[in-house]
């Protein structure tokens, strides 16, 4: 089972950048589709961005389109978040996970790692 730990969430202000990333343990990374989930406080947990398990194919929430965009290196079995254009409402516990089903409708599964916070000021 993939074991997964994000890192790289901080205090940012709005219109600034941040690159997440998700280390992943367990030689069957490269076999997954990952995707990074968040979830706001008082919200239910949003997808936001995946990728497929080579890093061909890659999906968006329109919410983040156009600002976020997600990576793998698998050969250092990591996921990586590049947000832009920040705003408050990106303020959230972000996740990694891996995910089945189609890029259109990716479906998480398998443990979720403790999450990294960030947090967007006006």
């Amino acid at each position: 089972q993939v074991q997964l730990v994000e890192s790289g969430g901080r205090l940012v202000q709005a219109g600034g950048s941040l690159r997440l990333s998700c280390a992943a343990s367990g030689r069957t990374f490269s076999s997954y589709a990952m995707g990074w989930f968040r979830q706001a406080p008082g919200k239910e947990r949003e997808f936001a961005a995946v990728i497929s398990a080579r890093g061909g194919s890659t999906s968006y929430a329109d919410s983040v389109k156009g600002r976020f965009t997600i990576s793998r290196d698998n050969a250092k079995n990591t996921v990586y978040l590049q947000m832009n254009s920040l705003k408050p409402d990106d303020t959230a516990v972000y996740y990694c996970v891996a995910v089945k089903g189609s890029i259109a409708t990716p479906v998480p599964f398998g443990s979720w790692g403790q999450g990294t916070q960030v947090t967007v000021s006006s």
